[in-house]
């Protein structure tokens, strides 16, 4: 503010104005030293002032006009001043003894009180009650010398809780020792006990183990939650927060609103529960809104990375929701703002890229006495803050719906001198931006006060927000609708009168005046007070009912002279105006613009002064108290009721609805259920005026569920076409059905109940974030994308920036760590018919689709180089591009693709290979399949960084050099890699490899393994356990390369490949019966993937640790699949039964705990249970007979209700769906006694039990696991944790033959003829980055399996011992996810990949959705992956728009998994042919 220069009092700022009989008053008082703290007692003239450097507390009894010291406190004894936050009389004086000082009677005398210990400094020292005003928590610091020693004296500290029922009056009482954190659940007003006769006296804690020795040292691990309602006299309760004794690593408790929250660092915790997000969450938050039942609060973790400790701050919340922002950039501190569900414990995004500061200060503030309304500031420029480092680019918003919606705060439409501004007012890029906490310039409350609907800020006008000091003050009296510039320059603020005068001051320079508006500021005045000060601070009493101010300021030394330089400037408008205002001076206010007006179901209004009413309120110490009026109840009012789900914007049944016992006597009659809502808790809404949702609805007694039911629930739908795709969303109730006829169907309740969404669309495609697995995308034909980021409650939608490619290309490509960072591949100038310039264009957004930036043309795949574990820069994009950019791709023709890298988002190219055919990114591997075009040869490249490659290395005579290969999963540190010896149509086989750790050196591992022609391997891993998989292999290769029929037979390891050898059969069949076939070479033979309809049909379940089933016969050989018989294993592999007599589809439930199977020859009406693991098979029979061509159940096993996918024999071209609910079969709950493992319902099972060898890799395993024959369910909150028993000593089964030697008849590890073995002295720099004990041992003929963890024993792989030179720093190796790879030399046939291998999809298509990339990956568990089966192969063949160019299978034939074109060596010249042909 630029002012005249003048001596005058009293000045008038601007026209108009009004008469005042008296001026202002002011008082200075001098101070050596600046305050830690200004505090009043609340509605009192009494304030202290806490000076920390003399540590002395001085005390004004009239609003800051005279100070003086207070007795009772010895000088340089007061360290810390702590106000009680309910008792008004109430104050502590902390010192560095433990000796304290409280007064209660505002500060006029102070009384010692003494405690055990001295206060606490690791976190608040006190802890309050909400209504009890003498109950009060004191976190005290207890210190023992442990002795003096060689390097001097050492203490041992740890930390105890004390309680007072009568604010220190009377001595303190210990409550709890070795404490972290102790609080009262009534530490706030709004929590509420579930009954009213129930104490407040509930206490939580963070404490160690009690039964340890106090000071001992102590692991965060350690940790847990303690409860007690009667001051842990008695009552001492482990709080479990549902998840048993993984509830422990608490870092943090809080009362928030009617919420307490307690942090579990879940990282630190073995089987942490919960849902992570990419990566998993190191720290999980779990809610109370009653003290006793705790749940996970869900993030959608589609927008939340990585949330960490310190990495969420939970900001100002309402009683209906809490607002929780988490840190997403950690180094730019950008977060994002959720709001929570009426529990507190679902969450979805309210506000992106929120501003905050590297405390975690979030620039979030509600407005002081108004529902629903506050001020957050945006990072407009994300992406270049994270990406480029530039500074932050701020814009602020406005909220009237409790954060649902966010708007830009429009500007004033002139500056103070009539000047407009520079940019459009009306314009979206011209708004006002405010300063916010994250950089506060005052005390208290940034925006507002208790003075309705007053706000006040400094910010600027524009597109973003300026520097501070170049940044002007404004005022809104109407909350934020509009807006008026107050003075030009900053300026400190502060509202008195509720609302009837404000004040400000200068805060750009020293001033010595202050301006104050008595007119809501429409004209300012100016009062000298006679000293020039730079102020620091300006406040009044807390509700903002006084007249009086304090204005703290420093003076400069010069101006000081012999004085202090610190001055407290008492501040007097109340002898300004005599007359208070009446009745007539007042006015109706509404606190929200019209159309926003209602929230919660009522309308806020408040009754204050008129701004030009020339009266003083009065009321000094009476807050300004809000009306209601109740709104006619709408949509927005209700929420779901128990037992229902949000699914597209409406409420539907998460099953049959329960019927109390004694409503429905019969099927016929009808009983009053629920409408699926409720109205939200707290909500006031009129529902005689509006909507009543929640009034219950009248049902057949036949859709419900009896409480005294034992039978199972079936529901039909009929879908008009054949169902092609069908997905779940990670581990949640929501499937989603892609049909032939172009639509897609959404189940939230796995089945149940299905909706069309958006029937006017045509869908082309449909894919779920290959990392994210809360978000889908579906596209259609007209530009249009359509997404969710909550498992399909709410849908939204986004145009691409080009058409969906009908290139056969990948059009969606996702980041594995940035859940909005998407790649687009569409195509431009390709309208129908012959076009010269078709081609692809490749596009990148940084924030789900609102902004695309263009960066390639020409490609045939694009994608972030970036996977959970090949950490390259994560801006950097991958893109396979055609070398000449010009004509049309759609034309064949030769046109070599080089692989180029582009740091920062692709403006940092660099030429990688001048040639390739394809190339992958998983876990930490980059594997790149390099053309050589003089020779016409391929070799396998491998990068652990994205820039520098090592070479695949064969044994003699086995390179890849012409033939195809596949690329198996593996989860061991190891690569399995099939290179097919036989491509002969109908005889295709191969050799299985295994590499070394870092996939570059290969070794056979077994012959002759089967696969087909689209380069499918009968190889499958078993999940869940590590080290075995089954695998086909063709037993007649050289007949059948004559006549083309393949005998094959199963062949298992438990070694990960090290040996292979037949399944054992069983000894009698499913009817007790011998097997005709009884020689030794009679085996177990099962029918593998390439046979399978279903590709997602595994084996085994990632929930039902050691459970196989299959379908196959004893015998020599395998038989056909209609001749074949199901087959069930519990020991994984080593012993079968055979469970049933024809081939049967199967699907595991509720972690193996109830198995389903359908007959797959013929049509039927039943389906077979079993509740013991195949001991006692039941019919259930759904009533009419279809094909059964899937059952399905949530990816994980752990749900009771499946859903079977099949077709009616006189509609073939239709699908029916039936939900089955086995949930009804029993209400008992496993228990899992930990402390008492022999009489609980599970068992401890290893896998060496069954087998030869006690260990593998070089440990015994333990798992948990039902007892079969228990009847109870398991439950989804049960998570199983391994146990590690004991690491073993090396023995034989720990080695694999090292490179170029292979294992002859007697087992001996020799050379390959002509090989020669690798140079002994070349494992120097692959060993000491890892060595522990600084060695380093030449190679021999055997090397150490990469996934063993023996120690000790007889080390064969070690041969001459050297010393490593210098220190290593080694590179951590993870596990390998399939990428499935077929190649033929020149052609475009290329390269593959793995899209997403969880269940629930019927198979792959020909629109490309990321299909490089694997789902989850080496951190993401058995929960997260079923890795043993390919999803995609990527090919010549496969259209861009699979609905022109081609037909979906469906369910019919050998299931359609993408389509693959096989091209020959001198195909060179045709490479694009096929582009729109398929198998």
């Amino acid at each position: 503010m630029r002012f005249p220069s003048s001596l005058a009092s009293l000045l008038l700022l601007a026209g108009g104005g009004f008469v005042t009989a008296q001026k202002p008053q002011s008082t200075v008082t001098r101070f050596a030293h600046l305050p830690s703290k200004i505090y009043y007692f609340d509605d009192t003239s009494s304030v202290i002032y806490h000076d920390p450097l003399s540590q002395n507390i001085h005390r004004s009894g009239d609003e800051g006009k005279e100070w003086k010291l207070v007795d009772g406190i010895p000088e340089g004894e007061a360290a810390q001043l702590v106000e009680h936050p309910t008792d008004n009389q109430v104050a502590f004086v902390l010192t560095r003894s433990k000796t304290h000082y409280a007064t209660y009677n505002q500060g006029v005398t102070w009384q010692k009180f003494d405690v055990p210990a001295e206060a606490s400094l690791g976190g608040p020292p006190m802890s309050f009650h909400a209504t009890e005003k003498g109950w009060i928590l004191y976190q005290g610091t207890i210190c023992e010398d442990t002795g003096t020693g060689r390097w001097g004296s050492g203490k041992s500290c740890w930390d105890e809780t004390y309680a007072t029922k009568d604010a220190f009056r009377t001595p303190s009482f210990l409550l709890l020792s070795q404490t972290n954190q102790c609080l009262f659940a009534h530490g706030s007003k709004d929590f509420v006990s579930p009954s009213p006769s129930e104490t407040s006296s509930l206490i939580f804690c963070i404490a160690f183990d009690q039964s340890t020795k106090a000071g001992d040292a102590h692991s965060l691990l350690e940790s847990r939650l303690y409860s007690s309602k009667d001051w842990f006299e008695k009552d001492n309760t482990v709080v479990d927060l549902g998840i048993g004794k993984r509830a422990r690593g608490l870092v943090g408790l809080g009362v928030v609103s009617k919420f307490v929250v307690a942090a579990l660092k879940a990282d630190l915790v073995e089987g942490g529960g919960g849902s992570g997000g990419a990566g998993g969450d190191p720290m999980h938050l779990y809610v109370t809104v009653d003290g006793k039942e705790w749940n996970l609060a869900k993030f959608p973790h589609s927008s939340i990375p990585s949330l960490k400790e310190n990495a969420y701050t939970i900001v100002e919340s309402t009683t209906h929701s809490m607002a929780i922002d988490v840190l997403i950039h950690p180094t730019s501190s950008i977060g994002d703002l959720f709001v929570s569900n009426s529990k507190g414990t679902e969450f979805v995004i309210s506000l992106q890229d929120t501003n905050r500061n590297s405390r975690g200060i979030v620039d979030f503030e509600n407005l002081v006495g108004l529902d629903g309304i506050g001020v957050a500031n945006q990072v407009a420029n994300r992406e270049e803050v994270v990406g480029w480092g530039k500074e932050k680019q701020i814009r602020s918003v406005i909220t009237y719906d409790d954060g649902r919606t966010w708007n830009r705060i429009k500007a004033p439409a002139k500056k103070t001198n009539g000047d407009s501004y520079s940019c459009d007012v009306n314009s979206e890029g011209c708004s006002l931006h405010l300063h916010s906490v994250s950089t506060p310039h005052n005390y208290g409350k940034v925006f507002s006060s208790t003075a309705p609907g007053f706000v006040m800020g400094v910010g600027s006008v524009g597109a973003y927000l300026l520097p501070y000091e170049d940044c002007d003050t404004f005022v809104s009296t109407d909350a934020g609708v509009t807006w008026s510039m107050a003075f030009e320059d900053a300026s400190k603020y502060e509202f008195g009168d509720q609302g009837s005068i404000l004040v400000a001051v200068n805060d750009e320079e020293p001033t010595d005046f202050v301006s104050y508006s008595r007119n809501a500021g429409k004209t300012w005045l100016k009062y000298n007070f006679g000293t020039k000060i730079r102020a620091l601070l300006l406040t009044t009493i807390p509700d903002s009912t006084s007249q009086k101010f304090i204005l703290l300021g420093s003076t400069s030394r010069k101006d000081a002279g012999s004085q202090d330089r610190h001055a407290v400037v008492f501040l007097d408008f109340a002898t300004m105006l005599t007359r208070q205002c009446g009745k007539n001076d007042f006015e109706k206010w509404y606190a929200r613009p019209e159309g926003r007006q209602c929230l919660m179901g009522h309308k806020q209004w408040y009754q204050r002064k008129k701004a030009d009413a020339e009266c003083y309120v009065g009321n000094k110490f009476t807050d300004p108290v809000g009306q209601e009026e109740n709104c006619p109840c709408d949509d927005i009012d209700f929420e779901c009721d128990f037992n229902y789900v949000l699914q597209d914007g409406e409420c539907v049944p998460n099953g049959p609805e329960p019927v109390p016992a004694g409503t429905c006597d019969k099927n016929s009659d009808k009983y009053m259920g629920s409408s699926g809502y409720r109205l939200i808790p707290g909500n006031t809404c009129d529902k005689s005026r509006g909507k009543a949702k929640d009034v219950g609805v009248m049902k057949d007694c036949s859709k419900g569920e009896l409480e005294s039911s034992i039978r199972e629930l079936r529901s039909f739908h009929d879908f008009a076409t054949t169902v092609v795709q069908h997905v779940y969303f990670g581990d949640s109730q929501t499937i989603l059905v892609q049909l032939s006829d172009n639509t897609i169907w959404q189940s939230s309740n796995e089945g149940f109940t299905w909706k069309q969404l958006y029937p006017a669309e045509m869908f082309l495609a449909l894919a779920i974030h290959t990392f994210s697995k809360d978000r889908a995308y579906l596209i259609t034909a007209n530009r249009k994308v359509y997404y969710t980021t909550d498992t399909g409650k709410q849908w939204y939608n986004f145009n691409p920036p080009t058409d969906p490619n009908g290139l056969g290309i990948p059009i969606i490509d996702f980041h594995p760590s940035k859940p909005d960072w998407l790649i687009w591949t569409g195509q431009v100038d390709c309208t129908p018919g012959t076009n010269p310039k078709c081609h692809s264009v490749s596009s990148y957004t940084t924030d789900n689709g609102r902004k695309w930036k263009q960066f390639e043309t020409y490609v045939k795949t694009c994608s972030w180089a970036r996977d959970r574990r090949l950490k390259t820069d994560e801006r950097m994009i991958l893109c396979e591009t055609f070398k000449k950019k010009e004509g049309s791709q759609r034309e064949k023709g030769y046109n070599p693709m080089e692989l180029v890298a582009g740091g920062g988002y692709y403006t940092k190219k660099e030429k990688l290979f001048e040639s390739v055919v394809g190339f992958a990114t998983f876990s930490e591997y980059l594997i790149v399949a390099e053309l050589n075009e003089q020779k016409g040869t391929l070799n396998l490249q491998v990068s652990l960084d994205g820039l520098h490659f090592a070479e695949g290395q064969f044994p003699p005579g086995m390179s890849i050099e012409n033939k195809a290969y596949t690329i198996l999963e593996s989860s061991t540190d190891s690569v399995f890699l099939h290179v097919t010896t036989s491509a002969k149509d109908g005889d295709e086989y191969g050799s299985l490899f295994k590499s070394n750790s870092n996939g570059t050196y290969y070794s056979l591992s077994i012959e002759n393994a089967n696969r087909n022609k689209r380069g499918y391997v009968d190889f499958e891993k078993m999940i869940g356990l590590d080290g075995i998989a089954v695998l086909n292999v063709v037993s007649n290769p050289e007949e059948a390369a004559v006549n083309g029929r393949k005998k094959l037979q199963t062949m298992i390891t438990h070694n990960d490949g090290g040996s292979w050898k037949p399944m054992t059969p069983p000894a009698k069949d499913s009817l007790g019966q011998p097997y005709a076939c009884t020689s030794t070479s009679c085996a177990l033979h099962i029918h593998g993937y390439t046979e399978r309809r279903d590709p997602k049909a595994t084996f085994s379940s990632p929930s039902a640790v050691g459970l196989m089933m299959a379908v196959g016969n004893v015998g020599e050989e395998l038989a056909a699949y209609t001749d074949s018989d199901t087959f069930l294993t519990r020991d994984a592999g080593f012993t079968w039964e055979e469970v049933h007599k024809d081939a049967h589809l199967w699907e595991f439930g509720d972690y193996g705990s109830i198995l389903v199977i359908a007959n797959d020859e013929d049509a039927t009406d039943h389906v077979l249970y079993t509740t013991d693991e195949g001991l006692n098979w039941k019919e259930y029979n759904f009533g009419e007979r279809i094909f059964v061509r899937s059952i399905q159940t949530v990816p994980s096993d752990t749900s009771r209700k499946f859903l079977l996918f099949g077709t009616r024999p006189q509609k073939p071209e239709a699908t029916v769906s039936i939900h089955l609910d086995f949930s009804a079969l029993t209400s008992k709950k496993c228990e899992q006694k930990l402390s008492d493992p022999n009489h609980d319902d599970f068992e401890l099972w290893s896998p060496s039990q069954s087998r030869d060898e006690t260990c593998l890799f070089g440990r015994q395993v333990k798992y948990h696991r039902r007892i079969r024959d228990r009847d109870c369910y398991v439950g989804e909150s049960i998570k199983r944790e391994d146990l590690i028993v004991r690491n073993c000593q090396c023995g034989p089964s720990d080695f694999e033959c090292e490179f170029n030697y292979h294992r002859d008849a007697a087992g001996n590890c020799v050379l390959f003829p002509t090989a020669s073995a690798l140079s002994p002295l070349s494992t120097e720099e692959e060993q000491c980055p890892t060595s522990t004990d600084g060695f380093w041992y030449e190679r021999t003929n055997v090397r150490r399996i990469p996934f063993s963890s023996c120690a000790g024993g007889n080390r064969p792989d070690r041969g001459k011992q050297h010393t490593c030179p210098g220190t290593y720093q080694g590179a951590e190796k993870s596990s390998l996810f399939w990428w499935t790879v077929f190649l033929a030399p020149f052609a475009f046939a290329g390269l593959g990949g793995l899209w997403w291998v969880k269940k629930g999809s019927m198979g792959g298509g020909s629109i490309r959705l990321g299909e490089q990339r694997p789902f989850g990956g080496p951190d993401s568990g058995p929960f997260e992956v079923l890795a043993s089966i390919p999803y995609f192969l990527i090919g010549a063949a496969g259209a861009g728009i699979a609905w022109a160019q081609e037909k979906w299978e469906g369910f019919s034939g050998s299931g359609r998994r993408g389509g693959y074109r096989t091209v020959q060596v001198d195909d060179d010249a045709e490479i694009l042919r096929g582009a729109y042909e398929d198998d």
